[in-house]
Parts: structure tokens; C-alpha cells; sequence
């Protein structure tokens, strides 16, 4: 018998509390007219309302439906789900790992980083969820209510730290969570969204479904960002033969076959000189897989665009 007490945070007022790996296991979850609370949900969910929520700080395990934000001001958040929105919201900070477009409305002052967060049972809370960790839209905002003149949102510092906006859980209970917020060890690839690119040169890198798909994007991420470069977007998604022909033009019947797997995993990456460094990583670290790399820089923006443009279609962004 389910109570709901025990998936409910009401009326608390300078307390920190929070929900273990295990205990809520995909329920609703309800955060009501709480002041100057640190609340941590460390488990997976069906869907989240928080409500008059104010001076608080909040983290949210992975959400396999939305999370839905309504007269909350001056939070701090860390967000994982498939649907994001504020409602009569002022002054917020979020880092955020959204499959869909998030959404605020009649919302001021919002500020958006890209969630980064690890702690050992995330990854399958992810999993349970229902969530992809490279599908992540977090600065891709759409602002149901815009004001000509003024812009309700922003993004957050490309530095600012997790841990400065919502520090590690002080309660003796939550402590035993091994929270790591080392921005390399974060369970989603940390990606500059919609940030201005330092170079006009990007190149698509594609990994096809197998037993180290994610480990494999993850082995690139590492190389790539150690050299330098800097990881744009991710997007795990289906494709069919005719999008291959579509992205992967001339090379693509080699690598129709491998489409029936499952989802494929694309990465964006930017810099000077990113193809080379692109190709030549997948050559020494990845011999043995097949994996669709940009041929060189003139082909490789068109390349993101035609994966990125089906992609956004595909999810009906």
C-alpha cells in the first residue's frame, strides 16, 4: 500500500531532507510550500510538481515524466527528466538534463546550466527512467510567454559549479550517497548547448548500437575534451536506411546493416583542426568498430546539420 506521505515534502521551512537510492522507485513525487530547504530526491520518478517553493535547493533523480515547477523563487536546482516547466517563476537556477525542449512560462530570471552530477546508482536510475543520457536539450529554452524587450532567461556561467548553487546533502542520512559533482565524472556528457561555438569548424562522430556503444562515446568524449575541444551537442536516436542516405551520403550503404542494432549515438564536436583530431582518435582507439566520422571540414557542418536536422524530427522537436 503506497502512502502518500512518504512522496511528499510539505510545509517545511529551514530542514534538509531527501529520499534514498530505492525509496521512491518511479512514484509521483509532490514538493509543496517549503522555505529555505535542501531537498534531495535521489532516486528515479513518474512525475514531479514542486509548488511555492522558496530560497531552496533541490536535486532531482531522473524523472521518467515531468517535472512541472509552478510560483517558486530564488531555487537552485539540478534536474533530470523528459519534460521541463515553470510556471509564475522568478529567479531560478537550473542544471538541466532534458529530452524535450524545456518549457518556461510566465517566468522570469531563469538561468540554465547542463546538469552534471554522479553518484553510483544513477546510471541505472537513468535506465529505469526511461532517459538516454546523450539526449539532453538543457539550453534549447522555449519561452511560452516572451516579453518584446526583455529575456526571461539566460545561461548560467560556462564555470559555475553544482556544488556552489546546491551543496552536498548535510544530513547524516543522505551522506552515505556517494555524490561525486567532478564535472568528469558527471553520469550526462557535459555539452555547450546552444553557447557561442569557439570555431567554425565542427564534426559529427556517430557510434552505432553494440555492447560498448556508451562506453565507446564516453572513451571519444574523454579524448576529444583532453585535447581541447569542446563537445557541442549528443543525441542517441533510431535511424532507417533513408535517413543513413540523407546524413551519411555516399558512405552510408556501409553503414545501413548496422542500423537494426538499435539507437545510434551521435557527438558533436568543435574546434580548430576537430575532424583531424576526430579521425584520428576513432583510427587508433576504435580500429576495430565502425564508426561514422566527418571526412574532412568542408563536408563536416553540412554533416551536423543533416544528422542534427532529422534528429530534432525524429524526436518532434
Amino acid at each position: 500500500q503506497v502512502d502518500p506521505k512518504d512522496y511528499t515534502f510539505s510545509g517545511l521551512k529551514d530542514e534538509t531532507v531527501g529520499r534514498l537510492p530505492g525509496k521512491v522507485a518511479g512514484q509521483q513525487f509532490i514538493i509543496q510550500d517549503c522555505e529555505n530547504c535542501s531537498i534531495y530526491i535521489f532516486d528515479h520518478s513518474a512525475t514531479i510538481t514542486i509548488d511555492d517553493c522558496v530560497n531552496c535547493r533541490i536535486f532531482l533523480g531522473p524523472i521518467k515524466g515531468s517535472v512541472f515547477f509552478r510560483d517558486c523563487k530564488d531555487c537552485k536546482c539540478i534536474v533530470a527528466c523528459q519534460q521541463f516547466r515553470t510556471r509564475d517563476c522568478k529567479k531560478m537556477e537550473v542544471f538541466l538534463c532534458c529530452a524535450t525542449q524545456p518549457i518556461i512560462e510566465s517566468s522570469t530570471g531563469m538561468k540554465f546550466g547542463c546538469f552534471q552530477y554522479y553518484y553510483p546508482e544513477l546510471a541505472l536510475q537513468f535506465k529505469d527512467a526511461g532517459l538516454s543520457i546523450f539526449n539532453n536539450t538543457w539550453s534549447n529554452i522555449h519561452d511560452f510567454t516572451p516579453v518584446s524587450g526583455e529575456n526571461n532567461w539566460g545561461l548560467l556561467p560556462e564555470d559555475a559549479v553544482v556544488q556552489d548553487y546546491v551543496p552536498l546533502p548535510s544530513s547524516e542520512e543522505l551522506k552515505g550517497v556517494r555524490i561525486s559533482t567532478d564535472a568528469t565524472r558527471s553520469i550526462i556528457p557535459i555539452t555547450r548547448g546552444r553557447r557561442q561555438k569557439n570555431s567554425d569548424e565542427s564534426c559529427l562522430a556517430v557510434f552505432f548500437a553494440g555492447d560498448y556503444t556508451t562506453a565507446n562515446a564516453r572513451k571519444l568524449i574523454d579524448e576529444m575534451t583532453v585535447k581541447g575541444f569542446q563537445l557541442v551537442q549528443t543525441k542517441e536516436v533510431t535511424m532507417k536506411a533513408e535517413d543513413a542516405h540523407r546524413v551519411f551520403r555516399q558512405s552510408a550503404s556501409e553503414f545501413i546493416p548496422l542500423l537494426e542494432k538499435g539507437p545510434v549515438v551521435a557527438l558533436e564536436f568543435n574546434g580548430d583542426g576537430a575532424v583531424e583530431g576526430c579521425r584520428s582518435i576513432t583510427n587508433e582507439v576504435f580500429s576495430g568498430t565502425k564508426v561514422f566520422v566527418s571526412e574532412n571540414k568542408a563536408s563536416a557542418s553540412q554533416d551536423v546539420d543533416n544528422f542534427y536536422n532529422f534528429a530534432d524530427m525524429q524526436m518532434g522537436m
